[in-house]
């Protein structure tokens, strides 16, 4: 992997997840490579859950007013 998956998009590390199943469901890599792969994709799979959880909070820290559309945003407040 070229990069700490911490540092990758949402969109490259979900990218990158793809890749590493579809090496899985091959069966072609020898196990201790499988085992390698399989760790990456879990930490991968954990980071783009944590991102898409963040933009679900933002999400519905959008206000809506009366007439159901956006009024304004309320503070975020993280766990």
């Amino acid at each position: 992997m070229a990069s700490a998956p911490d540092t990758l998009s949402f969109e490259a590390a979900l990218q990158r997840l793809e890749e590493i199943v579809r090496l899985l469901e091959r069966g072609e890599a020898p196990l201790d490579q499988s085992i390698d792969l399989y760790q990456e994709g879990d930490k991968l799979k954990r980071l783009c859950e944590e991102r898409l959880k963040s933009a679900q909070a933002r999400i519905d820290a959008i206000a809506l007013g009366p007439d159901g559309k956006p009024a304004g945003t309320r503070p975020f407040e993280a766990d």
